[in-house]
């Protein structure tokens, strides 16, 4: 049963498109929605298909004509696959502004994809005092407008519904997170297909596929891991980094992967107006490098994750090019020295096909980690 599930989460993960393809083949509209916070359960309650957009590894050509060499390739990537039509179909792309790079990709996508429509969703940097949240509010009113051009309705009792339907997979998602840290068996490249996978899929399809996996877990005792580990980072989903893992044995525990285990940790809260609550659950988020706050509590974060869920050492995966990420690395590596917690860093893009030298490095540390 198990097996079966996970190669269904690993069918997702690897085909998206095919998956785009059978939403739209039962009359559903898809919305693409570009990293890292985009509102989707807005876009679900307008009667859209979600879907994620965050590129692929591959090789640029086209994207390079609109990008210099030193943008983040995530975000170049997205812009070769819609303009190679890899999205053809889709009714429209949100794409947030929580970084520099991130707020050129719409304005590129206007030109370069003229038939994907371009709804920008513009985030306020201070998010949590009052007139934040009201800013907030007031970027997924914008949302709502140009959705509504699309054919989509807006209803304050269809985003109540939303809301519920998000926050229930996020507590799946959480609690998967858990009981996987125990379940050394699931590999580095399973565990990346069930968070890949969700992006894919509505999370009505996917709550019940990790909800049924995590019942499947729980009635084995699972398997001690060799040298558990937590991973940070933006992305992780390249088959051959999983590889390297779990050639050296090394078992996540934890991540604040972006991609992963960071889009679940808040939930929408009660309000009176679901869309307030939305935009208050943007404001309670927190531990993220693209996430403003002066006192950075994410670093803290790592440390006490990794030793509450006894692991031996932090791996941090570094999208190239990706400044917030860079801006942290300096201040996780000092905590971690101070925790005497093993760290080591390793670099990559989208546009890798060689990974020798990530293999060289978590070889070096698994043998550290083992003296």
């Amino acid at each position: 049963m198990v097996k079966d599930i996970l190669a269904k989460f690993h069918e997702v993960a690897a085909s998206p498109r095919a998956q785009m393809d059978k939403y739209m083949a039962e009359g559903k509209k898809v919305v693409l929605t570009a990293p890292v916070y985009t509102p989707e359960e807005l876009i679900h309650s307008m009667g859209f298909v979600p879907m994620g957009a965050w590129g692929a590894d591959m090789e640029l050509n086209r994207a390079k004509e609109y990008c210099p060499a030193f943008l983040c390739s995530i975000v170049q990537s997205i812009l070769e696959l819609g303009i190679k039509g890899a999205y053809k179909g889709a009714s429209a792309i949100v794409i947030p502004s929580l970084c520099d790079t991130l707020k050129t990709l719409g304005e590129n996508w206007k030109y370069a994809v003229d038939d994907i429509k371009f709804i920008p969703m513009t985030y306020p940097q201070n998010r949590k005092p009052d007139y934040g949240i009201a800013f907030t509010k007031a970027g997924y009113e914008r949302v709502i407008r140009d959705l509504e051009e699309l054919g989509g309705k807006y209803d304050a009792a269809a985003l109540v519904e939303s809301n519920s339907i998000y926050n229930k997979h996020n507590a799946s998602m959480r609690k998967l997170d858990e009981v996987l840290a125990a379940h050394a068996e699931i590999t580095a490249s399973q565990r990346s297909d069930i968070f890949k996978s969700a992006f894919f899929m509505t999370k009505e399809e996917h709550t019940e596929l990790v909800d049924q996996l995590i019942e499947e877990l729980e009635k084995t005792e699972g398997t001690a891991a060799k040298l558990p580990v937590v991973v940070s980072g933006i992305l992780t989903d390249a088959p051959q980094l999983n590889a390297v893992f779990e050639e050296f044995g090394m078992h996540i525990v934890a991540d604040d992967v972006a991609a992963q285990s960071r889009q679940y940790r808040t939930d929408v809260p009660e309000c009176d107006d679901p869309l307030d609550a939305l935009a208050v659950k943007f404001a309670n988020m927190d531990n993220c490098s693209v996430l403003y706050n002066v006192k950075k509590p994410r670093v803290q974060w790592i440390v006490d994750t990794a030793k509450a869920r006894g692991a031996k050492g932090v791996v941090v995966v570094m999208t190239k090019f990706c400044d917030p990420e860079e801006f942290d690395y300096v201040m996780i590596k000092k905590a971690c020295e101070a925790a005497d917690l093993p760290l080591a860093l390793v670099e990559v893009d989208r546009q890798m096909v060689q990974f020798e030298q990530i293999r060289t490095n978590l070889e070096t540390f698994r043998d550290m980690l083992m003296m």
